[in-house]
This record gives structure tokens, C-alpha cells and sequence, in this order.
């Protein structure tokens, strides 16, 4: 891992971004190299890079996913300063406040996009990235195909997947595939966050709930909640859950239907991560049901 101020610096300057004076290496991020920096006329702007080889594409992807989220479906997102092979520069946003009330009010703003961005098809007109590996879109007519193929097995060839998952556990996931019709609702696409756990929500300088870091597409709305809902929300977001669930009309169901939905996350924090932070325990245990005795 290179100093993250010099490396952030480098590429800052390299982009054009001459006027940048000092850089503050931000915490959170588990993919790229992140901070704050300062320019000359005192402004800040926020700055990620990828250490090692650039994911081609992977800054351009994101930045328009911010874009659709902000225009399409009426989030808050940061603005766009740069976006280019090695870089992506942003406004600055402020970490959120844990209240009830931004929560709910979160609630409102995630069932406005899910409620009114409903699309024919599953997918998205391209791959983008999922951190540091390929989120695959391929367009499909049926939701249960789309999340079988391009959300679950599609990480199988990842060597670290290959490494952690034994040739039961394989064949185990083939067999819930199969089944997914009986295992979840035959719902909607709509279009989605796609990375949705609680680092990803923040607020802008107004304190509205403000999303960062996407990998959209548009799937089932439950993707999103199943993220978010599995991956330590803190205790103010309750206020969150029930309020969605009010506003979309929510089945009582879905919190059991979310170890499934999350095999998705589960599977790319393997692929890219070690340790991966139990990620394959908590997938041979979603799929102990599916092994053959």
C-alpha cells in the first residue's frame, strides 16, 4: 500500500487537478485509496484512486451511476468534478447523522427510487464494478434467471470463490438456483444501488440522506434492503426498515428472505478479500439446506 497522500497527490496532478495543495487520507473504504483534498482557493473535493492496475471503466461506471441515481431516481448523490482511468474526484459530502428522523426520512427517498424507476427488463445497458471485480448486467427478461446467472453463480470461476467453496458447496448453490421461483417473489425490476450497507449512506451540507459508491442496475428492489439490512445498520435505522416497508408495502417476509439475497455480497467479499470477514461461513450456512444427504 503506497502513502496515501503522495499516491492521492500524484494522481490528482496527473489529471489536471493542479491546484490541489495538500490531500488527507480518508478511512472506510475497503477497494480504493481515499481522501480529502484541499485546493488553493480553500474548497475541498473528495478523491479516490485504485492502488495497483486500474478496473477499466470502473471510475466512468461509477460516476454514471451517481448520475442516474441523482436524475432517474431523484437521490441525493455527490457531483461529479472528474472522472477518468485512474481517479474520480467528487464533492465533498458529511458523514450522516444517526437519527430516527434521517432514517425515515432515508426510508422516503430509497422507496421513491425503487417505486418509481420500474423497468421491463432486468440488468443494465452495461457491466460496471462491483469494488474491484466486474458486476455483470447482460440483459435479461426474467429476474429469477438474471439473479441466478449474474449475481450468483456467476462468481463461482473467481479463484478465491474456488478456493473457499468446495464441490459441495457448488453444487449446493446450482440447486438453490434452480429453486429460486420457490424461494422468492416474482417482483419487479427496478433500479437499485446495487452496494446499499450503511457506509454508503451519508448526508450532503443540507443533512438530506446523500448515497455514495453504486453499482447499479435495475433487479429487485430487495437487493437493496437485504444489503442494508445485513450489514450492521445501526440502531437508528430501525426507524428505517419499518417505515419502507409502510411505503412500498412490504410483506412480513422479507427479513427471511435476505440470507439468500445477500449470498450475492457474501460471494464478491470472497472473490476479492482476506480475510473475508466470515463471508464463507455465513454462505455454506445459507446453503446447507441444498446439500444432498
Amino acid at each position: 500500500m503506497p502513502d496515501p497522500t503522495s499516491f492521492l497527490l500524484e494522481r490528482l496532478h496527473a489529471a489536471g487537478l493542479a491546484d490541489v495543495v495538500a490531500v488527507e487520507p480518508a478511512a472506510g473504504g475497503l477497494a480504493a485509496v481515499a481522501g480529502l483534498a484541499r485546493r488553493g482557493d480553500g474548497t475541498s473535493v473528495f478523491v479516490k484512486a485504485f492502488d495497483g492496475p486500474p478496473s477499466d471503466g470502473a471510475f466512468a461506471a461509477e460516476a454514471e451511476g451517481l448520475a442516474v441515481l441523482r436524475g432517474t431516481g431523484g437521490v441525493v448523490t455527490p457531483e461529479v468534478v472528474r472522472a477518468d482511468r485512474d481517479v474520480l474526484v467528487l464533492s465533498v459530502l458529511r458523514p450522516r447523522p444517526d437519527t430516527e428522523v434521517f432514517w425515515e426520512r432515508f426510508a422516503h427517498a430509497l422507496a421513491h427510487l425503487h417505486g418509481t424507476t420500474r423497468h421491463p427488463r432486468f440488468g443494465w445497458h452495461r457491466d460496471n464494478w462491483l469494488g474491484r471485480r466486474r458486476q455483470v448486467n447482460t440483459w435479461e427478461d426474467d429476474g429469477f434467471e438474471f439473479f441466478a446467472r449474474h449475481r450468483l453463480l456467476r462468481w463461482l470461476d473467481e479463484p478465491r470463490v474456488r478456493e473457499a467453496l468446495d464441490a459441495a458447496d457448488r453444487a449446493a448453490l446450482e440447486r438453490l438456483c434452480d429453486r429460486l421461483p420457490e424461494l422468492l417473489p416474482a417482483g419487479p425490476a427496478c433500479l437499485t444501488h446495487g452496494d446499499l450497507w450503511a457506509s454508503n449512506v451519508m448526508a450532503d451540507p443540507g443533512g438530506r440522506p446523500a448515497l455514495i459508491d453504486p453499482a447499479v442496475s435495475y433487479t429487485w428492489a430487495e437487493v437493496d434492503l437485504a444489503h442494508l439490512w445485513t450489514t450492521a445498520p445501526p440502531p437508528e435505522a430501525r426507524a428505517f426498515f419499518g417505515r419502507y416497508a409502510e411505503l412500498t408495502g412490504l410483506d412480513r417476509d422479507w427479513r427471511e428472505r435476505t440470507p439468500i439475497l445477500q449470498l450475492r455480497q457474501h460471494l464478491a467479499v470472497i472473490a476479492q478479500f482476506d480475510p473475508d470477514w466470515g463471508a464463507a461461513d455465513l454462505v455454506r450456512a445459507t446453503l446447507a439446506p441444498f446439500r444432498r444427504r
